[in-house]
């Protein structure tokens, strides 16, 4: 399998996730940041070699085969995170080398990485490995823009795929693992206000999206 096929593959199995339902091309092509064209041939491909069913009007959903298949990718993907992240390289830098060696790393290397590393459950950003059996407990989450002052949780998970949101998360002493309560809001959309161990916060736009919490 390619890694072009990989990552598409992954790229409908997180827009799955996201949006509760069939992935349009539309949604791939941006994902994979790649032509209109060119999106709709690799779904087109991927229905081909049975990984994705097509639902006319509505897009692609991934194939038992299919998920299976993004979800040994992304077993390499984390596993690779979480070993970098033990040899000291910083979280925000993991993510870029992980994509590339996640298309070549073997089985056996897989399989000494996460015993050496003592079966971790999750990547340094929070996100879910799936097992040896490629079985993944996703957990419940909502998106830290959509809480309201008062409500508390713990940040669970972030986008790895923005190295300077990583690092400017690094820079504020936040990181997965973190209790939280939001103090504030300010009006017409504004930034929250949340109180975290490292102190107290004011985050907004693209990084209350992309901040997981599970909230108690």
């Amino acid at each position: 399998m390619t890694a072009a096929t990989e990552d598409a593959l992954k790229a409908v199995y997180a827009l799955e996730l996201r949006d509760g339902g069939p992935v349009s091309t539309t949604a791939l092509s941006e994902r994979l940041r790649v032509s209109a064209a060119t999106g709709s041939a690799m779904a087109k491909g991927l229905g081909e070699r049975g990984l994705v069913a097509y639902k006319p009007y509505r897009g692609v959903v991934l194939t038992a085969d299919g998920r299976r298949a993004a979800l040994e990718v992304m077993r390499h993907h984390r596993l690779i995170e979480s070993f970098l992240a033990y040899l000291g390289m910083p979280w925000d830098r993991v993510h870029r080398e992980a994509e590339v060696l996640e298309h070549v790393i073997s089985e056996e290397l897989e399989d000494l990485i996460a015993r050496h590393l003592g079966h971790p459950t999750h990547d340094p950003h929070g996100d879910p490995i799936p097992s040896a059996d490629l079985e993944i407990e996703e957990g419940r989450t909502m998106r830290l823009s959509e809480m309201v002052p008062g409500q508390r949780g713990t940040f669970v998970r972030i986008s790895d795929s923005d190295s300077e949101m990583l690092r400017y998360l690094g820079e504020l002493g936040v990181r997965p693992g973190d209790e939280l309560e939001v103090t504030g809001r300010q009006p017409f959309d504004g930034p929250l206000s949340v109180r975290f161990e490292a102190g107290e916060r004011t985050l907004g736009g693209a990084l209350t999206e992309a901040m997981r919490v599970a909230v108690r």
